[in-house]
């Protein structure tokens, strides 16, 4: 038989809570984890995030990235309307200049000529020593001034029209300033830098000359015409067109747009193609074609220039001497034309 009464009868009922369990953890069993906040917010104090691994570091929380968010850029660099102005005036001069030269040049009177290439090729080391400055700034330019004149004679006095000439005296200018770099201690430390300055100032001033060169051969002359007014067109619209509408901006530091490039290359493109239907031993689509190679290239070496400065003034250097900088670009542009003027002759025409 069962007793009437509960087992429990007598005993304190329970609370509605749950049953008070013992205040250390259990008799050999582990404490359980612990699955609920520390003080009943939901949330650590302290933590705002999963942190995250971050290779060669620690870990990296959510609301850390906002400190090393980069600062926002400054406002763009004006564009001066004078100054546009002024350049590709320039740029139209440069180009009527060794133009009407190039008109002088035949069999026998390639001097004079001559002297205007060397006239060019004065502004050019000028202008880019000036602006690039490498170590030993004087004998760079001595150097590189020798090299134009010897790359001149070359070109005027050589049995054959070619290049090898020319090569050779971009290879002695180059050798001799280096060495006038080694010689103070003062420059031997920045020697190894500004290999690749002297380099250019040395190559862009001899490729005047082959201009000369291509006087020298069939269809030269109407191809230095054809190519040298487009390259002159090129840069002058576009320099025209900064002045006016310089947008879309390639960038907040250089003062340019991009439809100045496109429309100076463009309309250079066409003057020579009205050139050529001209010109003896010329096609409308001939010349377009060495015209467009020679403006595409002028005006990008024109905007390279550009860059480069803006990036020598955000790495601190000081500025240049303003007519040398702003000199540099279409001299670049038809340092660059002229050697691709002629590659375009000897492989097209």
């Amino acid at each position: 038989m069962f007793p009437s009464t509960s087992p429990d009868t007598g005993r304190d009922p329970w609370a509605d809570d749950a049953r008070p369990g013992p205040a250390g953890p259990s008799r050999g069993y582990p404490p359980g984890p612990r699955t609920g906040p520390e003080d009943g917010s939901g949330e650590r104090p302290g933590r705002k995030g999963p942190r995250r691994l971050r290779k060669g570091g620690p870990g990296r929380r959510p609301d850390d990235e906002s400190a090393d968010a980069p600062e926002e850029e400054g406002p763009p660099v004006p564009v001066r309307r004078s100054l546009a102005l002024t350049v590709a005036g320039f740029a139209a001069l440069l180009g009527v200049g060794l133009v009407l030269g190039a008109q002088t040049a035949g069999p026998g009177h390639r001097l004079p000529f001559a002297f205007i290439v060397f006239g060019v090729q004065v502004l050019f080391v000028l202008a880019w020593a000036m602006a690039v400055r490498p170590p030993a700034l004087l004998v760079v330019a001595l150097v590189s001034a020798g090299a134009a004149g010897i790359a001149d004679a070359a070109a005027v006095q050589s049995e054959i029209a070619g290049l090898a000439p020319l090569g050779y005296a971009a290879a002695a200018g180059f050798v001799l300033g280096v060495l006038g770099q080694l010689v103070r201690r003062v420059d031997r430390v920045r020697v190894t830098d500004s290999l690749g300055s002297t380099l250019l100032i040395v190559v862009g001033v001899v490729s005047f000359a082959s201009l000369i060169v291509l006087s020298r051969i069939p269809k030269g002359t109407q191809a230095i015409t054809v190519c040298l007014t487009a390259t002159g067109v090129a840069l002058l619209v576009a320099r025209l067109t900064d002045a006016v509408a310089p947008w879309p901006r390639l960038a907040p530091q250089v003062p340019r747009g991009a439809a100045g490039v496109v429309v100076g290359a463009m309309l250079g493109t066409l003057t020579s193609a009205v050139l050529g239907s001209f010109l003896v031993g010329f096609t409308p689509t001939s010349a377009a074609l060495v015209g467009l190679v020679t403006a595409a290239t002028a005006v990008l070496a024109d905007l390279a220039v550009g860059y480069a400065e803006a990036g020598r003034l955000m790495a601190g250097e000081p500025p240049t001497l303003w007519i040398a900088r702003h000199m540099q670009g279409p001299l670049g542009g038809f340092a660059l034309a002229a050697p691709a003027a002629y590659a375009m002759c000897v492989l097209f025409l």
